[in-house]
Parts: C-alpha cells; sequence; structure tokens
C-alpha cells in the first residue's frame, strides 16, 4: 500500500493537471467551440488484436453519449509515448462535451505485460472491454493481416503453413499463437483489475448477431439503451453488417473481413488441439464459456 501510495503522489508531482471539467475563464486554453473538452478515457478497448476491436468502437461510436479517438495511441505499451506523460496522453483524445464517455482502443495493450498497471495508476476505476474470438481464426486473421502488408510493400510473403507449422508441429516461436493464449494474458490483467471491470465482447456473435452483443456493452456502460435494430443493415457484397448512423450509412474498410488463405484442415486440427486446454483454462478465469473449435 505504501508503494502504490507513493508512485500515486509521484504521478500527481511529475503532472499538471489534467482538465476534466469544462473550462472556466482564467483557465489556461480556452476549450474547442461548442463547450467541449479532452479529458482522460473513460472505457479502453484494451485487444484483442484482430479481434474485432475497429467494429467494436465503430458500433460503440453510434451511441450519442459516446466520444471515440479515431486512431491507436499506443500510450501504455509504447515507452517512446509513455515517456510523454498523462498530458501528451490527453491531447490525443477527442473532445467531448460534459457527460459524454470518452473512449479509445489499442488491442495491444492486452498481450503487453506492462499496460494493466500502468492504465490502473491512471484510473483504477476505468471501464475495460475486451472483444475475444476463436483463437485459431484469430491467428489466421493475424496472418492475413501481415501476408496483404508485405504484398503492399512489394515483399515475398511466406506460405501460411511454413508459418504456422515448424518440423511437422504446430510453431511455438510464432507469435501470433501467444496473442491467442488468453488466458496467459488475462490472468496479469486480473492482477490488477477486478473481472467486473473488464467485459467481455463475443467477437464471433458480434459479426452475426451485431445488436445483440452491443445492448451487453450498453449495459455495462450503464449508457441509456440508443443502438437499435434500424443503425445495422446486412451487406450481401461484403458478406457483414454495415452501420446507418443518423441517415448515412457506412461500412468498415475493405481491410476488414477479409478471406483467410486456405489450410489443410491436418493443420488445423493441431491448431485446434494447441489451443483446447488454453481456452478451458481462460473459460475458468472469466467464469463463461465461447463456442470455439
Amino acid at each position: 500500500m505504501a508503494a502504490f501510495l507513493l508512485g500515486l503522489l509521484l504521478l500527481v508531482l511529475q503532472s499538471p493537471p489534467v482538465p476534466s471539467r469544462p473550462w472556466e475563464r482564467g483557465d489556461a486554453e480556452p476549450p474547442a467551440p461548442n463547450g467541449t473538452v479532452q479529458q482522460l478515457p473513460d472505457v479502453i478497448i484494451i485487444g484483442v488484436r484482430k479481434g474485432g476491436t475497429r467494429a467494436l468502437i465503430e458500433m460503440l461510436s453510434l451511441h450519442r453519449v459516446v466520444a471515440a479517438a479515431q486512431n491507436e495511441v499506443h500510450f501504455f505499451d509504447w515507452e517512446s509515448h509513455f515517456q510523454r506523460g498523462l498530458p501528451w496522453y490527453l491531447s490525443q483524445m477527442p473532445f467531448s462535451l460534459p457527460g459524454q464517455l470518452t473512449v479509445e482502443k489499442t488491442p495491444a495493450y492486452f498481450t503487453s505485460a506492462k499496460v494493466p498497471a500502468r492504465i490502473r495508476q491512471m484510473n483504477p476505476a476505468v471501464k475495460l472491454l475486451l472483444i475475444v474470438r476463436d483463437p485459431t481464426e484469430r491467428v489466421l486473421s493475424d496472418y492475413t493481416q501481415v501476408l496483404h502488408n508485405r504484398l503492399q510493400k512489394h515483399k515475398r510473403p511466406r506460405p501460411v503453413e511454413a508459418v504456422l507449422m515448424k518440423g511437422g508441429e504446430v510453431n511455438l516461436g510464432y507469435k501470433a499463437l501467444n496473442r491467442s493464449l488468453y488466458y496467459l494474458h488475462m490472468e496479469n490483467w486480473l492482477r490488477h483489475f477486478p473481472l467486473r471491470s473488464i467485459h467481455l465482447v463475443d467477437g464471433d456473435r458480434l459479426v452475426r448477431e451485431p445488436l445483440a452483443e452491443m445492448k451487453e456493452v450498453e449495459r455495462f456502460l450503464e449508457l441509456e439503451p440508443q443502438i437499435g435494430a434500424a443503425n445495422f443493415y446486412f451487406n450481401k457484397t461484403k458478406g457483414f453488417y454495415c452501420l446507418r448512423d443518423r441517415g448515412k450509412e457506412r461500412c468498415l474498410h475493405d481491410s476488414k473481413g477479409r478471406a483467410h488463405p486456405h489450410v489443410q484442415p491436418a493443420i488445423l486440427h493441431k491448431l485446434y488441439r494447441y489451443f483446447h486446454q488454453p481456452n478451458r483454462r481462460f473459460f475458468q478465469l472469466v467464469g463463461r464459456t465461447f463456442s470455439w473449435n
């Protein structure tokens, strides 16, 4: 406890006051037009990478009370950003009206060992959203993103089999596998936050039934129900739901929802077997199960 209080005192002494209230005459800088201010986040989407975090924040932005940061800030996981301090972090937040919730997402937070303690030091009452999906499907999405990035840079891609397998078995050195070991990272988060502070979003269900999943998010954040069926429509060309917001329609970027490469059934079976026990450990940690292979 003494160490925690000392750390908190140092944080206060080192950081100038953060404006979390409307600007008043005599303050150093006026707010943006219409009385908005930048505030530290009330809600952080911490991951997982390729789990559906962009879809989640876009859907959450349908709610009028939510002010969402447009870019991934990487404050708590990148040392170069963290060393700039909370005033820099604040400057990356959207302008919001009094009573709005500020939300940011950085999927890499979930798998970064230092992040939970750093977020707790900022605000132990912050609400966390973690979107998870079938670990094998998440690995394949991870590979697909890297594949397209390499192709765009005119670099030679590695075949999926060469990445996933080594010596006929699952390649344990492939970093994407570690990102899908949810229990390993969840244990670290639960050392710093109670489970009631973390809401798990079912990423697979969000694709199939976005409204039902977003209703649960609204309840967790104690938001007045606003997101409804009229906010979603199924785009047959893209094969997933798109959004309607104040009369305008929009879909996620073409980089989202890419088709995965074909993987031999034998390799898929080995991946399913590899994740079976870690998945069970994750289910035990969070007190619920998911329909994963």
